[in-house]
C-alpha cells in the first residue's frame, strides 16, 4: 500500500510550521520542488509495489528527495536522516505538509530503497529533462525538415570508472583477509558442533604477528611477497580442507546464506592465487580484489593517477550538458563500441541523428566510421589515410579545433561527479544498490544542469518580451509621430493658404 500526496496539491504557503515567520519563496529546495518530476516517478515506483495489500509504504517523494538531498549534500545514510529532522525546506522538499521532529525512516530502509530504484527509473528522469528542454527545438526541426533523415546538435561520448571504496587490493592482504574469514567460519562451525573434540589448529597467532612484521617493511623485495604468499597460501588451503571436513559431520547444511557465499568466495580467491603463485604471473580471468565485494573487476585505464582502477565502467554521453548512462558494465570493455548505441539512444530520444560526434581515438574505428559516413555524422577525429591536397583554409582549421576542444566538456561532467558529488567513492556494496548510487549521482548532475537552463530560458524569454515590447512601443511613437507630421503639414498648408487669400485684394468683400 503506498500513501503519495500528487506535486499539484502542495504549496509553500500551507506548510505549516511552529516559527512565526513563514518560509521564503526564494529558497533553493522551494525553487528545486518545482523542477522535480515527483509524479513519473512515483508512478514508476508504485507500478512495483503492491497497492492493496500490507502496511502504507514511504511515500515516492519522500523517496526520491532524500536520495537527491543524500547526494546533493554529499551526506551518508545517517546523516540525511538528521539534516531533514532539523531542516522544515528539506522537509517541504520531501513532501511532508508541516514540520516535524521524527525521522522520516530509519537509515536502514536505503538499502532496499536502491534495491529498487535502479538505473533503469534514473535513466527515465533524465530523459525527461532533456526532452522538456529541447521539446520544441526537436517540433521544429521536425515540422522544418519534414520529418527526415536531416541530422542536427552535437553528442560528446566518452568512459570513466565509478571507483568503490574498497582496501587497495594486494595478494598478501586479500589471502589475509580471506584466512581470517575461514578462521571465524571454523569458530562458527565448532560452536554448532557443541564444542565436541579437538578443535582444529589455525596457528592464527603466529599468522598474525608474520604479516604484522611483513606490512611493517618499508621495502618489500619480491623474495619477501613470495615467503608471505607460501605462508598464507598454506595457512588458507588448511583452513578450507578443515571446513569441508567439519561440514561432512553434519546432516544438515549448518551454514548460513551469507557464510556460505562467503565459502565459495574464498575458495575460488585461493584457487587464483594459487594458479598465480605456481606460474609466476600477476593476472588471471576474473579477478577477485575484494572478498565482500567479489563483483568488482580492475578496470585498466592507464591514468596519471592510478594505472588500474577499481569499480564499475560507464559509457556515458553527452546531450546539451545533460548526461546519461549507456553502458554499465563492471568487466572492462572497449568503450568504442559503445558509440552506435549511443547514437541510437541520441536519434530515439530526438528524432534525429547528431551533427557532430565528439569523441576521442579509442572510438574512431574502420567499424564506427563507415557507420557515421553512411548516415552523413561527421566525427572529430582526423580521417584515416593520406592529406588531401587542398589545404583547409584558416577558418576550417579554427573550426575543427574549437570542436575537438569541446570534447573536455565530457571530461568536466566527470571531475563534477568525482570532486562535488563523490563518484569516485561509491561505498555501497551490492551490485545493484551500487548501480543505483551511480545512476542517483548523474541524475542529480542533470538536475542541476536542468535548474540552471530552466532559470537562463526563464531570464532570456524575458528579455524577449521586453524587447518585444520595446519594438511595439517604438512602432507605436514612429505611427503617431508620421500622423503628427501630416496633421502638422495639413494645418500649416490650410494656414498659408488662407492667409494668402486674405491678402489678395482681389477677394476682397466690402461690408457695407
Amino acid at each position: 500500500m503506498i500513501r503519495y500526496i500528487p506535486e499539484n496539491q502542495l504549496s509553500i504557503e500551507e506548510f505549516k510550521t511552529p516559527f512565526q515567520t513563514s518560509l521564503s519563496t526564494d529558497n533553493r529546495w522551494v525553487k528545486l520542488s518545482n523542477i522535480v518530476n515527483w509524479d513519473k516517478f512515483a508512478q514508476q515506483y508504485i507500478s512495483m509495489m503492491n497497492q492493496g495489500f500490507g502496511r502504507p509504504g514511504i511515500s515516492p517523494r519522500i523517496v526520491l528527495g532524500a536520495l537527491i538531498i543524500k547526494h546533493k549534500e554529499r551526506l551518508d545514510d545517517r546523516g540525511v536522516i538528521q539534516m531533514i529532522q532539523e531542516n522544515p525546506y528539506m522537509q517541504y522538499f520531501i513532501g511532508l505538509k508541516g514540520f516535524s521532529t521524527k525521522a522520516v525512516f530509519d537509515p536502514s530502509l536505503f538499502v532496499e530503497i536502491r534495491k529498487r530504484v535502479g538505473e533503469a527509473i534514473f535513466d527515465t528522469l533524465s530523459t525527461d529533462l532533456i526532452s522538456s528542454i529541447s521539446k520544441k527545438e526537436d517540433e521544429n526541426h521536425n515540422k522544418k525538415h519534414n520529418n527526415t533523415s536531416k541530422n542536427k546538435g552535437k553528442m560528446q561520448a566518452d568512459a570513466t570508472v565509478a571507483d568503490q571504496y574498497i582496501k587497495y587490493p594486494t595478494d598478501s592482504g586479500l589471502l589475509n583477509s580471506a584466512r581470517k574469514e575461514s578462521e571465524k567460519m571454523i569458530d562458527i562451525l565448532y560452536e554448532l558442533k557443541g564444542k565436541k573434540g579437538v578443535k582444529p589448529r589455525t596457528y592464527r597467532k603466529k599468522l598474525d604477528q608474520a604479516f604484522l612484521n611483513y606490512s611493517k617493511k618499508k621495502r618489500k623485495p619480491k623474495k619477501s611477497h613470495r615467503k608471505m604468499n607460501y605462508k598464507l597460501l598454506a595457512a588458507l588451503n588448511r583452513n578450507i580442507k578443515q571446513i569441508n571436513k567439519m561440514l561432512d559431520s553434519f546432516e544438515v547444511f549448518p551454514l548460513a546464506k551469507k557464510e556460505q557465499r562467503m565459502l565459495w568466495i574464498i575458495t575460488m580467491l585461493f584457487e587464483q592465487q594459487k594458479e598465480m603463485y605456481d606460474q609466476k604471473k600477476q593476472r588471471c580471468s576474473d579477478r577477485i580484489v575484494s572478498i565482500f565485494q567479489p563483483h568488482v573487476r580492475p578496470i585498466p585505464r592507464g591514468k596519471a593517477a592510478a594505472q588500474v582502477e577499481f569499480g564499475s565502467k560507464l559509457g556515458v554521453s553527452l546531450d546539451n550538458g545533460f548526461t546519461r548512462i549507456n553502458t554499465f558494465s563492471w568487466d572492462a570493455y572497449s568503450e568504442g563500441k559503445d558509440l552506435i548505441k549511443q547514437i541510437e539512444a541520441y536519434r530515439e530520444l530526438h528524432g534525429y541523428y547528431p551533427e557532430l560526434v565528439q569523441v576521442d581515438k579509442a572510438y574512431s574505428t574502420k567499424e564506427n566510421r563507415k557507420w557515421l559516413k553512411e548516415r552523413n555524422i561527421r566525427i572529430t577525429a582526423p580521417p584515416l589515410g593520406r592529406k588531401p591536397k587542398e589545404a583547409e583554409n584558416a577558418y576550417q582549421k579554427r573550426k575543427k579545433k574549437k570542436e575537438a576542444a569541446e570534447r573536455n566538456h565530457i571530461e568536466g561532467k566527470f571531475g563534477q561527479g568525482k570532486n562535488g558529488y563523490k563518484l569516485n567513492q561509491v561505498r555501497a556494496k551490492l551490485k545493484s544498490t551500487s548501480e543505483s548510487w551511480v545512476s542517483c549521482i548523474f541524475f542529480v548532475m542533470n538536475l542541476i544542469n536542468y535548474q540552471k537552463k530552466v532559470i537562463f530560458c526563464a531570464f532570456f524569454n524575458l528579455l524577449k518580451e521586453i524587447k518585444n515590447y520595446i519594438q511595439k512601443r517604438s512602432s507605436l511613437i514612429a505611427v503617431f509621430h508620421k500622423q503628427r507630421l501630416t496633421i502638422t503639414r495639413n494645418f500649416d498648408f490650410y494656414s498659408n493658404s488662407i492667409l494668402s487669400f486674405s491678402a489678395n485684394p482681389i477677394y476682397h468683400i466690402p461690408l457695407s
